[in-house]
C-alpha cells in the first residue's frame, strides 16, 4: 500500500517524457500563439463586418461645386423590417414633416415617450363617436419594432377613441427627434402641455407658441389625409 504514490509518480514522469518526446506537450508560447490567431480571426470578423456596413449604409452621391464635380459619401440609416400592420406609412416627405414636428413638440414639453404613457393618454380619452375631435393628441409608431406585440394593440386603441396615428419607418429617429437617446417605439404629440405644473418663473416666447399650434395642426391634417387614403385603397 505505501509502495503505490511512489509508483504512482513515476509513472506520471514517464507519460510526461513521452508526450514531451512524441512533441505533443503544449508550452505556454503555443498557447500563446493560438490566442494571438484567435485575436487576429476575430479582429478579421469584425472588419469584414464593419466593411459591410459602411457599404449597406452609405450611398455615393455627385455634388456640383464651382464647376467642379465631387463625390461624396452620405449615411443611410438603417432600418429593420417593418411590421405588418405599419399603416398608414409616412413617406419621405412627410417623414420629414412629423420628426420636425415631434422636435418641436419635445421642446415645447408636449410629447409623451414610450407604451405606457401614450397608452395612459388613450385609455384617458373622450369616448369614440362620429363627431369626437377632442382627442388627445396625435400618435406616432415606429414599424422596425421586434416583437410586434409591443405596439400591437396601440392602433386598436387609438381607432376606440379616435385618435388619428401614423407609422415611421424608424424607431431610432423617432427617438432621437423626441430628444432621447434611446430609440422609441411610440411617442405621442399633444396640443397642450398636461401632467405637472408649470414653473412660475417660467416664460413661454409667443412665437414659439403660434409655431407649435401652426405645426401641429399640420401634422393633424397629414394624420388624418394619409388614414383617410388608407381607407379609400
Amino acid at each position: 500500500m505505501g509502495s503505490t504514490k511512489p509508483e504512482k509518480e513515476k509513472k506520471e514522469k514517464k507519460d510526461k517524457k513521452r508526450s514531451e518526446a512524441d512533441g505533443v506537450t503544449k508550452t505556454k508560447k503555443d498557447k500563446k500563439d493560438k490566442k494571438d490567431k484567435k485575436e487576429k480571426l476575430k479582429s478579421a470578423v469584425n472588419a469584414a463586418l464593419d466593411d459591410q456596413l459602411e457599404v449597406d449604409t452609405s450611398a455615393s452621391v455627385t455634388v456640383v461645386k464651382d464647376g467642379e464635380e465631387k463625390v461624396a459619401k452620405v449615411l443611410v440609416p438603417v432600418v429593420g423590417a417593418l411590421v405588418p400592420f405599419a399603416k398608414p406609412l409616412a413617406d419621405e416627405k412627410g417623414t420629414k414633416k412629423i420628426m420636425k414636428t415631434v422636435r418641436k413638440a419635445a421642446k415645447h414639453k408636449t410629447l409623451k415617450r414610450g407604451v405606457k404613457e401614450v397608452v395612459k393618454s388613450l385609455r384617458k380619452s373622450p369616448a369614440s363617436g362620429p363627431g369626437n375631435t377632442s382627442f388627445p393628441g396625435v400618435v406616432i409608431l415606429a414599424g422596425d419594432i421586434s416583437p410586434m406585440d409591443v405596439i400591437s394593440h396601440i392602433p386598436v386603441l387609438c381607432e376606440d377613441v379616435n385618435v388619428p396615428y401614423i407609422f415611421v419607418t424608424s424607431r431610432a429617429e423617432l427617438g432621437a427627434a423626441g430628444s432621447t437617446k434611446r430609440p422609441t417605439s411610440v411617442v405621442m404629440v399633444t396640443e397642450k402641455r398636461t401632467g405637472g405644473k408649470k414653473d412660475k418663473a417660467e416664460k413661454i416666447d409667443e412665437e414659439d407658441e403660434k409655431d407649435f399650434a401652426e405645426a401641429y395642426k399640420d401634422l393633424v391634417k397629414l394624420v388624418e389625409k394619409e388614414s383617410k387614403q388608407l381607407k379609400f385603397t
